[in-house]
């Protein structure tokens, strides 16, 4: 009965750090921002491609990060400061209203899902190291499945947050979306300077 309790509170751990790193709510005026004149449809299926990517680097961190970090000599810090400056792009183009055209993003829809709302808005270094971090505290099974179903049901808070983003773009319409993309690109870029500043203190500290 303990071993189901810990699993369980192991459980609501990963995924409230999880959620809170990828922030569902907040990837809303930015996947809005970021998909700005195209159909619901289209929307729709961008929505679960980023999704789907986002579960998928997670997944792959979870299960060969170490390895991958070790065999290419990185730092988990110098992860995290290179995962930082694709976001400060990303949000210096959302602050200048310069992303992407929506006629490109219709001859590279793949682009738009997998970078960068799969990765680095998604799964980015905050959630790639807060998981990489917990498969070393997964001892049990339990714990391992309490992980696994943790990842999954982020995944679908993601999918959720974008997939019914178009109810709150007919709330808003397009000038309040105009106005929370600023807004997102602002906050992005202020995460994106503290994931760079934190990355380079760790590495002062470690010299």
């Amino acid at each position: 009965m303990s071993s189901v309790v810990s699993s369980f509170k192991f459980f609501w751990e990963v995924f409230v750090t999880l959620l809170v790193i990828t922030d569902p709510p907040g990837i809303v005026p930015v996947f809005l921002g970021m998909t700005k004149g195209r159909p619901a449809r289209e929307r729709n299926r961008l929505a679960g491609q980023a999704a789907f990517v986002a579960f998928g680097v997670i997944v792959a961190f979870a299960l060969f990060g170490r390895s991958i970090l070790a065999y290419l000599g990185v730092e988990l810090p110098s992860l995290q400061a290179a995962g930082g400056l694709l976001l400060l792009l990303v949000a210096l183009e959302l602050l200048t209203g310069k992303a992407a055209d929506p006629v490109e993003l219709e001859q590279n829809q793949a682009n738009v899902a997998f970078v960068p709302l799969g990765t680095p808005l998604l799964a980015g270094p905050g959630a790639i190291v807060a998981t990489m971090l917990f498969v070393q505290r997964a001892s049990s099974i339990g714990d391992k499945a309490a992980f696994a179903a943790a990842i999954v049901a982020v995944a679908a808070a993601l999918w959720l947050a974008m997939r019914f983003s178009g109810a709150i773009l007919r709330v808003l319409r397009y000038s309040g979306v105009e106005l929370l993309t600023r807004i997102a690109g602002l906050l992005l870029s202020a995460i994106a300077v503290q994931l760079i500043v934190d990355a380079v203190r760790v590495l002062v500290n470690q010299g």
